[in-house]
C-alpha cells in the first residue's frame, strides 16, 4: 500500500501565506486536505488558491496576533499547525542601517514568530492531538549575511528559539524550522537580477536550480504529518545540496 499524507481535519495558519514561499506552503497544505488560513498586513495582490482563507493581521502586534488566533479557533474549533513564514529584509549595509531599521527587522523575523508561537501554543496545549509549529528560517542564519546583517542574526536567533521551544513545549507541541536556501519567487529579481542572474545562481547549487515555493510547502506537509512524529527541535536544511565552495573555483582559476 502506498504511503500518503492526508491532513484532512487539520487547521493551519500560514503567516505571509498570500505570496512567495508562503503561497507555496498554502498551496501544498490545501492539496494535502488541510484547512488553511493565511494572514498578512494587507490583502494579497492575487487570488489565493481555492479553499484558502485570508485574514488581515500584523504579526508584529501582540493584540492583533491574539485576535487572529482566537478568531481561527472560534471559527474552526482548533489550530493544529502554524507556519511562521512572514519575514524578510531590504538590502542595507550594516554601517548604514539605523537602530530603528535594525529593530524593525529583528521584530519581524524573530519576535513576531515568537508571539505567534506563544498564542498558538496556548491553544495546542489544551486540545486533543496537540499541535506543530514550523518556523521558516534562511541559510543566512548559518553564514555571513552581507547587506542583511540584522536579518541573518534574527534568523539565527529563530533557529535557537526553535530548539528552546521544542524542549519547553514538548510533548504536546512539536516545534521545527526549515532553513531555506535561494528560492525562485515573484521577487527573485530583487536578489538575483534578471533571468541570466537567476540561471547563474542556479548553476552554483548542487541540484542545478533554485527551490520553488512548493518545495518548501512539501516539506511543511511532511513535517505536519504522522511520518514526522519524532522530529522535534530540528532546523532542516532545504538548499538543494548547497553551493559550490568559492575557494575551489578560486584555487582552480587562471592566475595572472
Amino acid at each position: 500500500m502506498p504511503l500518503t499524507i492526508d491532513l484532512t481535519g487539520h487547521v493551519a495558519l500560514v503567516t505571509g501565506g498570500g505570496r512567495g514561499v508562503g503561497l507555496g506552503v498554502t498551496r501544498r497544505l490545501l492539496a494535502a486536505g488541510a484547512t488553511v488560513v493565511s494572514c498578512g498586513r494587507t490583502v494579497p495582490d492575487g487570488p489565493l488558491p481555492p479553499g484558502a482563507e485570508h485574514r488581515t493581521a500584523d504579526v508584529r502586534d501582540a493584540e492583533q496576533v491574539r485576535d487572529l488566533v482566537e478568531g481561527i479557533v472560534a471559527d474552526h474549533a482548533r489550530l493544529d499547525l502554524v507556519v511562521n513564514n512572514a519575514g524578510g529584509a531590504p538590502y542595507a549595509l550594516a554601517d548604514e542601517a539605523s537602530p530603528r531599521f535594525s529593530a524593525a527587522i529583528v521584530g519581524l523575523n524573530l519576535l513576531a514568530p515568537l508571539m505567534v508561537a506563544q498564542e498558538a501554543n496556548r491553544v495546542m496545549q489544551r486540545q486533543d492531538g496537540g499541535g506543530h509549529i514550523i518556523n521558516i528560517s534562511s541559510e543566512s542564519a548559518r553564514r555571513a549575511s552581507p547587506g542583511t546583517a540584522a536579518y541573518g542574526a534574527a534568523k539565527a536567533g529563530l533557529e535557537n528559539l526553535t530548539r528552546t521551544l521544542a524542549v519547553e513545549w514538548a510533548p504536546r507541541v512539536r516545534v521545527n524550522a526549515i532553513t531555506v536556501g535561494p528560492v525562485r519567487t515573484e521577487q527573485a529579481h530583487l536578489h538575483y537580477g534578471d533571468e541570466d542572474g537567476v540561471a547563474a545562481v542556479a548553476r552554483t547549487i548542487a541540484l542545478g536550480r533554485l527551490a520553488e515555493p512548493d518545495d518548501v510547502g512539501d516539506l511543511c506537509v511532511l513535517l505536519a504529518s504522522p511520518f514526522a512524529a519524532y522530529i522535534n527541535g530540528s532546523a532542516i536544511l532545504l538548499d538543494g545540496g548547497g553551493t559550490r565552495p568559492a575557494f575551489l573555483d578560486a584555487a582552480n582559476a587562471d592566475h595572472p
